[in-house]
């Protein structure tokens, strides 16, 4: 049986009170109500639905999987029991606010309440993330008839939202879309075909809102001719309550690698001569709405990763406290020990441990970022708030996803054999993870993002706002006392001055060569999180440090968090001098293979 899951409480309280703190938040307006005891209940109350409710589920549902039969989706067993208790117990609405029925809660707190309900069960959570997108758009550009009309079942999660774009002939390439939207009588008649629509068919809630990217009548080819639709399943009638099917089935649901109880859809829209729809927002203003619902996923995403890896690094770390096999190397003669005495398994352990928690600080404090963008009363704080957190969306995203791979890669490993077969359900988070990459935007879009669109386009402001933040940070570094700071410092400085010269080099190229800029791009992304995984494991170091110093806290943990630091500092910072090597004088080589030669 697959080891249980145990949320990891300590490092997300450190995180939110000490990295970002409950004062900061609680400055917020409509945030004032934020405290320790607050936040306690809910990560406790969180915990438990993850390890007692979700986390149960995570195996069974992986082994027998979405069903689809007479043209309906049926969910594995015991899933719409634990999707009415997350519902009955508020979860979903929790960031949503008071206004809209919700909770009003800051998205640094949902944000770790969504990390142990993926870390529980993936498949099942995905649909709230979706929700979630869904709620964020039409709250952003839906009218306000829409807005009465849909929200408020939304948000309590007794409806579920999809995002509905990739078509056969339409990938990545969104402006390939073919679906068409008819205006007739104050809504629109949409047909055509919708393809890898996760949650596009279940039997968790009673009715299921589509958001749908469509061409209206004479709209341009490409992005700027798309317009986004909301499609019901079923439709409402003017009192709000249920009414007949709309002209929406399932036609099919895919076999897939991973995610077996999460059903990704094959959609079809007006086959009887057209399903009813709403528009939201302007006609050709489809993209603009639809990246509202994107950003949210994208975030949502890496915090799937995340989630991931955090199981993973757990399963490996028991199993290797149990797993007895040979001797310690420094104590030849006695018995042989669990394997979590031989270095390599000890290297491996710390790796995804290090990995996981830096993750966890700059995604969080992302979450911060966002919070003040959303809340701020000081209108420069709010765009530079905005503009850090539109510059770490793509590397939340693809950071933590290729991390996620990566992570669950190294747990297999650390358990062998018992790890490759499938009843220890380690393979499972490997399998689960690959599509992370691959979704909401594949992890090369990602990367082209960050160069183009979130340093190229305003000449990288925001870029060197963080790079200062960091900068002004290594004094105060310097200053600690011990050897951990030292060797920490020493290797933060590196790692910053190579981001710093390679993102004025790939900034350059931008304006210069779009295609080498873009040949550079994944390695760029992939230092930036390198460093700036290793600037807020600086900054948790230093906290860590002075908490020792005052005996506040655990000092087990505390001693641990300074470790992961300085293990972190020593195994992946010195990377970025080879990355910044592979973004500066990589690109050329990779466009000039000829196409013979692959």
């Amino acid at each position: 049986m697959p080891i249980p899951y145990s949320p990891p409480l300590a490092d997300i309280r450190f995180i939110l009170t000490r990295l970002i703190g409950f004062e900061r938040l609680a400055a917020l307006p409509g945030y004032e109500a934020v405290s320790e005891d607050v936040v306690e209940a809910v990560l406790d109350e969180t915990a438990k639905i993850a390890s007692e409710v979700f986390a149960p589920l995570n195996d069974t549902g992986d082994k027998i999987g979405a069903r689809f039969e007479n043209g309906t989706v049926t969910m594995p067993p015991g899933c719409r029991e634990a999707y009415k208790a997350f519902v009955d117990g508020g979860w979903n609405s929790l960031p949503v606010s008071a206004e809209r029925g919700g909770q009003g809660l800051p998205w640094s707190i949902a944000m770790p309440v969504q990390e142990m309900l993926y870390a529980a069960n993936l498949s099942l959570t995905l649909c709230a993330l979706l929700n979630q997108g869904a709620i964020e758009a039409v709250e952003a550009h839906g009218s306000a008839e829409l807005k009465t009309k849909f929200l408020p079942k939304l948000v309590s999660g007794e409806w579920t939202g999809t995002m509905n774009l990739t078509e056969p002939q339409a990938g990545s390439d969104v402006g390939a879309v073919r679906c068409k939207a008819i205006p007739a009588d104050h809504r629109y008649l949409i047909t055509g075909q919708k393809i890898f629509i996760s949650y596009g068919d279940h039997d968790l809630a009673e009715n299921i809102i589509h958001l749908v990217l469509a061409r209206l009548p004479d709209a341009p080819e490409g992005t700027r001719g798309l317009s986004l639709l909301l499609v019901p399943k079923i439709l409402i009638k003017d009192d709000g309550s249920l009414g007949g099917a709309n002209d929406v089935r399932v036609v099919s649901i895919e076999r897939k690698l991973g995610q077996h109880a999460s059903p990704t859809c094959v959609m079809a829209f007006g086959d009887k001569g057209g399903a009813v729809g709403y528009l939201i927002g302007e006609a050709g203003g489809g993209m603009a709405a639809m990246f509202t619902m994107m950003n949210n996923a994208r975030i949502g995403v890496g915090i799937q990763g995340l989630g991931l890896m955090e199981r993973s690094y757990q399963q490996a770390r028991d199993y290797a406290k149990t797993r007895v096999q040979s001797r310690d190397l420094r104590k030849p003669k006695d018995p042989p020990v669990t394997i979590i005495h031989h270095p390599d398994v000890r290297r491996m352990l710390l790796w995804m441990k290090a990995h996981c928690e830096a993750a966890r600080a700059l995604a969080y404090s992302a979450a911060l970022a966002n919070d003040i963008s959303k809340r701020s009363t000081d209108e420069k704080q709010r765009q530079a708030a905005q503009a850090r957190i539109d510059l770490l969306t793509p590397v939340v995203k693809a950071w933590l996803t290729d991390l996620a791979n990566e992570v669950t890669s190294v747990a297999v490993q650390v358990t062998g054999g018992m790890g490759y077969i499938e009843e220890t359900g380690i393979a499972q988070h490997m399998r689960d993870a690959r599509v992370l990459a691959i979704y909401e935007g594949t992890n090369g879009i990602q990367a082209n993002d960050l160069v183009f669109r979130k340093l190229a386009r305003d000449g990288g402001t925001a870029f060197r706002d963080f790079l200062s933040e960091i900068e002004a940070f290594l004094p105060e570094l310097a200053k600690q006392p011990g050897d951990d700071c030292a060797v920490i410092h020493k290797h933060l400085k590196s790692a910053v001055e190579c981001l710093s010269l390679s993102g004025a080099w790939i900034i350059k190229k931008a304006k210069e060569d779009a295609s080498i800029a873009a040949a550079s791009a994944a390695p760029f992304l992939r230092l930036m999180g390198n460093a700036g995984g290793g600037y807020y494991l600086a900054k948790s170091a230093v906290l860590a440090q002075e908490d020792l110093a005052s005996r506040s806290g655990d000092p087990d943990f505390l001693a641990a968090k300074l470790m992961i630091a300085r293990f972190y500092a020593e195994h992946v910072l010195p990377q970025c001098v080879a990355l910044a090597a592979t973004v500066v004088e990589g690109a050329s080589t990779t466009l000039a293979m000829p196409e013979e030669a692959f």
